[in-house]
């Protein structure tokens, strides 16, 4: 493949992960008025409408009883506990740890698929997942101190989005993208109609929190469309450790938009977070490829 894909699908990974930080800051700037529930509801609301514009498009739309194959419902009951968990933790925790919490998603994705697809995992990948939940450890500094509830929702997220796309690669190649992102935000959103009450109930949004919503909605959207242009133009190898730029935006925008600066335990928490995962996709390419390391493709520092 040419360099210029991978670098085409680096910059459309970057860019997912640009939006994907403003989404969430967006967000977390919600939730200083709106509850849980209603930020869900409303955020869904308006994706779900852009989606199914899309899909409609595309001509992507398939049966309503396409839901029921036992992968499509998995990933969306998984969808929807990782967004709600998540959302959650968003308006506890400040933006870079919750965001850095999420970056061991990968290291997790691994994990499940050597237990649950029984996927053939080295001593050197299990040692990168060991290290990066030690380095989530940093993060959440379990103890009467510095453990909260929404660091355990935050890391019960990443374990919910893991399921999620370990469920997604057992879905039928027939199922379009956009269809099962159609499907999974429209499940989030009613999700969040019928547990609004318990998500902190309904409380009249202004105009600036459905603007800030609906601006969400659209980031939202430019990061799932780069995500997938991302994967459809470059190598995995060497677009994959671009997912992590996110933290650039989440240290960037914690701090100019929040004021939140991150401690020393966060920074080597994710530092270690990052670098196991990095670890993680060379060793899987190496072994799938079987080429020496020196003549794989590396990601620029």
């Amino acid at each position: 493949m040419a360099l210029s894909d991978n670098i085409k699908g680096a910059i459309y990974m970057s860019a997912a992960m640009a939006g994907f930080g403003f989404n969430d800051m967006l967000v977390k700037a919600a939730t200083k008025t709106l509850a849980t529930g209603e930020i869900i509801l409303i955020r869904g609301a308006i994706s779900t409408l852009l989606i199914f514009l899309l899909a409609l498009h595309m001509g992507a739309l398939r049966p309503l009883k396409t839901v029921m194959h036992p992968m499509l419902a998995l990933r969306v009951l998984a969808e929807v506990t990782a967004t709600f968990t998540y959302i959650y933790a968003l308006g506890q925790l400040p933006l870079a740890n919750a965001g850095a919490i999420l970056q061991f998603l990968p290291l997790a994705v691994t994990l499940g698929a050597a237990l649950f697809l029984r996927e053939p995992v080295g001593w050197r990948r299990w040692g990168a997942i060991i290290a990066g939940f030690v380095g989530v450890l940093l993060i959440i500094k379990p103890g009467p101190d510095g453990f909260s509830i929404a660091s355990f929702l935050a890391l019960a997220c990443v374990f919910a989005a893991a399921a999620r796309d370990i469920a997604t690669k057992q879905l039928p190649q027939g199922i379009p993208t956009v269809f099962v992102t159609l499907m999974t935000s429209l499940a989030v959103t009613v999700g969040a109609g019928i547990f609004i009450q318990p998500l902190g109930g309904w409380h009249s949004p202004s105009i600036t929190d459905v603007t800030l919503l609906g601006l969400a909605a659209v980031c939202l959207m430019i990061g799932y469309l780069a995500l997938i242009s991302s994967m459809r133009t470059g190598e995995i190898s060497f677009i994959a450790p671009f997912r992590y730029t996110y933290m650039i935006w989440a240290l960037a925008l914690s701090f100019l938009v929040f004021g939140d600066l991150p401690d020393i335990f966060m920074l080597a928490g994710c530092a270690i977070v990052v670098a196991s995962g990095i670890y993680t996709f060379y060793r899987e390419n190496r072994r799938r490829t079987g080429l020496p390391a020196q003549s794989l493709p590396h990601a620029p520092h």
